[in-house]
């Protein structure tokens, strides 16, 4: 399993229900509304690091509110 964070920002005032949308797709471990230079932080998990791309491209980036999203695989050094 890969794991990472998807660091997301939004239009003003739509955190909280982009938040509570992504916490609801499969995949998404937690989705939090953050306050910073991001407004939501989701971690999410995959088998491969593509299908965390996939989903994110076509579920997560399809959430209405959301302006930009910067992915960060996990890695264990």
């Amino acid at each position: 399993m890969v794991q990472a964070y998807i660091l997301i920002q939004t239009e003003v005032g739509k955190a909280s229900i982009v938040a509570e949308t992504i916490a609801k797709l499969p995949g998404v471990i937690q989705a939090e509304d953050v306050t910073g230079p991001y407004d939501v932080i989701v971690r999410a998990q995959a088998e491969t690091v593509d299908e965390i791309g996939r989903m994110v491209v076509a579920r997560v980036q399809q959430v209405e509110g959301i302006t930009r999203t910067l992915t960060c695989p996990v890695v264990h050094l």
